[in-house]
């Protein structure tokens, strides 16, 4: 670095950008999280209360709860996400009449606006005027539209998979890419000795996915930790908090209980779930560098 140290120059003014749009509000969240604040955030006012608001967030059920459902949440889309995608990349990954065609259509969960998609699932699960609910009892499946997402018991759950509708076309794109590293020699050798698709699946084209695959999964949990917009949108958290998910719960903590002390917290304890999830992350994205650089 110090041979180098005439090159940092040049990105001088981008570091200088970064430490005061990133690097001082993450300062400043944790430097808040050990005060106590009015609901005026005046800096006079604020009161120091070491780690109060840490000790209020573990020991609150709620804050459990909330964990709980965010495990549910992040856990189910990123699973049923990646194989949704992982099927669909396979299958488009064969020759066939209309395969440009159907990859543009199965793009445009991925394209469209989270909020606007919002929107349109939450007239689609609309317990009076839905053509979910609509559908299911035209072909009999339920004698009554169901309340899916004012129903404590399937909101999360609805959500999910609104969320994986819109993050499976993400995992197809990563894991398409990764089949074109596949090599075809290895794959006709297989079936020449008699291997069912099904394994040469296992023993040849997966294997060769384990990279862009735990890169892709790890994209998928954290873009589900943070994802706030479908949630907010369509339920705010509700009914009674039951698709409540950290992010959400921050939002309300902070802004609309203006409790600033406690959300930092909340904060703080999300920022560092990405930090350890963020070093996976790029752990599996240098992985065989070291290998690479010694050869």
């Amino acid at each position: 670095m110090w041979n180098s140290r005439t090159d940092y120059l040049y990105v001088a003014p981008a570091i200088f950008v970064m430490l005061i749009v990133i690097g001082y509000p993450i300062y400043y969240t944790i430097e808040l999280s050990f005060f106590n604040t009015p609901a005026s955030l005046s800096l006079a006012d604020k009161t120091f209360n070491g780690l109060d608001n840490y000790v209020t967030i573990l020991t609150s059920p709620i804050f459990w709860k909330v964990t709980w459902q965010t495990v549910v949440w992040t856990t189910l889309s990123t699973f049923f996400a990646f194989v949704l995608g992982l099927g669909a990349a396979l299958a488009l990954n064969r020759e066939f009449a209309g395969r440009g065609f159907l990859r543009g259509l199965l793009l445009i969960p991925w394209v469209v606006s989270a909020v606007a998609a919002s929107y349109v699932w939450k007239w689609l699960y609309h317990s009076d005027f839905g053509v979910i609910g609509a559908l299911m009892v035209q072909f009999g499946l339920t004698d009554h539209p169901i309340n899916f997402i004012d129903n404590t018991t399937t909101s999360l759950y609805a959500l999910i998979v609104v969320n994986v509708w819109k993050e499976f076309s993400f995992a197809m794109i990563m894991l398409m890419a990764g089949l074109q590293t596949v090599p075809d020699s290895l794959l006709r050798a297989a079936q020449v000795d008699g291997a069912s698709a099904w394994q040469r699946f296992w023993h040849v084209t997966f294997p060769h996915l384990a990279g862009v695959s735990t890169v892709t999964v790890l994209l998928l949990a954290v873009q589900n930790f943070n994802s706030f917009i479908i949630p907010w949108v369509m339920t705010s958290g509700g009914p009674a908090g039951s698709s409540d998910i950290w992010i959400t719960h921050i939002y309300q903590i902070a802004f609309g209980r203006q409790r600033w002390g406690v959300g930092a917290a909340y904060a703080v304890i999300l920022f560092i779930v990405m930090m350890v999830l963020g070093y996976f992350y790029v752990r599996a994205l240098t992985k065989g560098d070291e290998s690479r650089a010694g050869a």
